[in-house]
């Protein structure tokens, strides 16, 4: 296959040769009987990796499947996604991981890297099986109990302590649990005047700065999921300026969105599809996670892809689950958020969605430069259209998405898996 006029990376155009699913050649105007894919000037970027997707099955396909989930990862652009543990039965063992990655083999879509849970049923009370889920067939490098925080300070020193024998990471979820018992929102002015339990700033910093010292301590690797504050900002800043294994993640919605809208949206105050874990925060915390991801203190822009029926959110704020999809819609955010306001260039956001990602997760094939040899895992973005967000179109089971009808720029054209096309003129292939 020869994938016509593309700009790696926002450059000159160029052509891409694609043979037994490696890139064999990159040059203009390559000749050859290869059947044609017409880039249309579209910008290339290496194939998206998600370090935090929901996919949430077993046990919760009337929200998602392997298969729903992975057909809006290749919509969005992405050729990997690690799906996290909170599955039910939860991923705690070799036998529930391996099932995942089978599945998303079978999905083919993208490829499916189940992330394991930290302790048995993310109870918070004993190691799960780290070191079986590790050896097995899933070969289970990032262990999370998103959804709750590993609270107790000396099962995630045991969990820190643990990972090194196979190079794993300890994905935290930084939520003190005493700090948030019935929190809605954030907390804050717009809190107050909703009547809603505030959820402070310093639950997530709290635990944070705790983990960073620990892993310090121990000499391990430690991943923050979704930042939120610019407090937890200035304390990643301080740990890595320490020369400590810590990295951070933010979400598009993180960088976007902000608690008013809880008080002030287009469909009026207390809409459920606004809540979400950690909450939106205020306007000074977006420039800052914009201002962190931009300098490289936060490493990766990861989704948090939760997908939830119906009647999950389109309830009262209290009852509602937490939660927004985003997998289809991330690279327009990213675009709107930090590509439009001059914060990273193309290669930057290749580098923060793609690069990093994989090498946090240790996926060796995904995340690498468009070069001669390299695994032919691309997708082809066009950031000149600006059309409204529709969720009707999504392939994703669920539709709580916060952004129905916001207009967003730009269009995943293509994505291909191994040379393979997943995505075609936007469509599922």
């Amino acid at each position: 296959m020869i994938i016509r006029n593309i700009r790696i990376l926002g450059g000159e155009p160029a052509d891409i040769r694609v043979q037994d699913g490696i890139i064999a050649e990159i040059g203009p105007a390559l000749q050859g009987d290869d059947e044609v894919v017409d880039g249309g000037g579209a910008i290339a970027l290496p194939g998206l990796v998600d370090l935090h997707t929901h996919l949430r099955e077993p046990g919760r396909e009337d929200a998602e499947t392997v298969r729903t989930g992975t057909q809006s990862a290749a919509r969005g652009g992405y050729t990997a996604v690690h799906a996290m543990a909170n599955t039910s039965p939860v991923a705690d063992t070799a036998g529930v991981v391996e099932q995942v990655w089978r599945l998303g083999r079978e999905s083919a879509h993208c490829d499916v890297q189940p992330v394991g849970a930290v302790t048995v049923g993310l109870d918070g009370r004993q190691l799960a099986e780290l070191g079986a889920m590790a050896d097995s067939a899933a070969r289970v490098r990032v262990f999370s109990d998103d959804g709750k925080c590993v609270s107790d300070a000396v099962l995630m020193r045991r969990a820190l302590e643990y990972v090194k024998a196979f190079d794993g990471v300890i994905a935290q979820h930084a939520q003190e649990p005493r700090l948030t018992e019935g929190a809605q929102m954030n907390e804050g002015v717009i809190s107050g005047r909703l009547g809603l339990t505030g959820w402070p700033a310093v639950a997530e910093e709290a635990i944070i700065a705790r983990d960073c010292l620990l892993a310090a301590h121990v000499g391990s690797r430690l991943h923050v999921c979704h930042v939120s504050t610019a407090g937890s900002v200035e304390i990643l800043r301080w740990a890595k300026s320490h020369g400590w294994n810590v990295t951070a993640e933010v979400t598009p919605h993180h960088l976007l969105l902000t608690d008013d809208l809880v008080e002030e949206s287009p469909a009026g105050a207390y809409n459920p599809i606004y809540k979400v874990n950690p909450p939106l925060r205020t306007r000074a915390d977006v420039a800052a996670l914009r201002a962190a991801l931009a300098d490289g203190t936060i490493d990766v822009v990861a989704t948090d892809h939760a997908p939830h029926p119906v009647e999950d959110k389109e309830t009262e704020w209290s009852a509602a689950a937490m939660g927004m999809i985003g997998l289809e819609t991330a690279l327009s955010v990213v675009q709107e958020a930090m590509v439009e306001t001059g914060l990273l260039d193309w290669a930057a956001v290749a580098d923060r969605m793609s690069t990093a990602p994989a090498r946090i997760g240790r996926l060796s094939g995904h995340g690498r430069p468009l070069e001669v040899g390299a695994p032919a895992n691309l997708t082809l973005y066009d950031p000149a259209p600006r059309t409204e967000v529709d969720p009707s179109a999504f392939a994703s089971k669920s539709r709580n998405t916060p952004y129905t009808g916001m207009t967003l720029p730009g269009r995943v054209v293509a994505t291909f898996l191994r040379g393979r096309p997943t995505v075609l003129e936007g469509k599922l292939v």
